[in-house]
């Protein structure tokens, strides 16, 4: 009995230091153990342990002076070796390159975690004007179009769930209807593409295309994003074509083979 209550003990121990590291995010880079206690819903006296037992094998680092942790060398170790052991990280580097330089938008490569979009890769345009996407960062899926062509390309109760968490509306063209995302999701996995026009920020426009493993399915989704005057509605098809010959070619380096 001891045992296994030792072994709930360290699962438990486990769990809480992984639920810590993930509320870690470029939005909220530093944290004080009160404000991570708060939004986790953890004891003060536990949060303060696990964040001594992290900060010893460099997981993260307290700033002596303002008392806030961040995330540590180690994080960054395995961060490079997840990257270097990507195979889409790696192959689909020269052609988010290309894209970017072809169109003038800034590129991604996204896949579905816990019913959201989240960036594993990112190649910024040369313009003037960006946007607020980095690698890691989480996006609803509903209403982006990386998200969107993975949402159409996924099994029905993965909608369902996304459906059931709530459509909220974040600009005026949100999709917030579920009879009308169930239609929109199969007209995108029909085009082979999706777009998102003012979707989830004023003024912005993204097309995504959906990238194939060598089972020919769906494992990620090639975007591009920029602003609604530079991507407008007349030319999106022609800029659709560019995006899915992309997310082709890095399907075809994964071992993809079109039927």
């Amino acid at each position: 009995m001891e045992t296994k209550n030792q072994e709930e003990h360290y699962l438990s121990s486990l769990k809480n230091a992984l639920r810590i590291l993930n509320s870690f995010s470029m939005d909220e880079p530093e944290k004080k153990i009160s404000e991570i206690s708060s939004s986790l819903g953890l004891n003060k006296s536990t949060v303060s342990r696990t964040m001594a037992t992290l900060a010893s094998e460099g997981f993260v680092y307290k700033d002596p002076e303002t008392k806030k942790y961040r995330l540590g060398l180690s994080i960054l170790t395995l961060s490079g070796v997840v990257n270097s052991s990507m195979d889409i990280h790696r192959e689909s580097q020269p052609i988010l390159n290309r894209l970017v330089e072809t169109l003038g938008e800034t590129a991604h490569i996204s896949v579905l975690d816990h019913l959201d979009v989240i960036y594993l890769h990112k190649v910024d345009c040369n313009h003037p004007v960006r946007f607020l996407t980095h690698v890691g960062r989480r996006n609803p899926a509903y209403c982006t179009s990386s998200g969107k062509v993975l949402l159409a390309f996924s099994n029905d109760d993965v909608v369902d769930r996304v459906i059931e968490k709530g459509l909220n509306k974040y600009c005026k063209n949100t999709i917030t209807d579920p009879k009308i995302l169930r239609a929109h999701l199969r007209e995108v996995k029909e085009n082979g593409y999706a777009s998102s026009v003012e979707e989830i920020l004023d003024g912005v426009t993204s097309i995504a295309a959906p990238i194939f493993d060598y089972r020919g399915n769906v494992i990620s989704a090639l975007s591009v994003v920029g602003p609604k005057q530079r991507l407008q509605s007349h030319k999106i098809q022609a800029i659709a074509k560019k995006v899915i010959s992309a997310a082709l070619e890095v399907s075809t380096r994964l071992g993809y083979r079109k039927r």
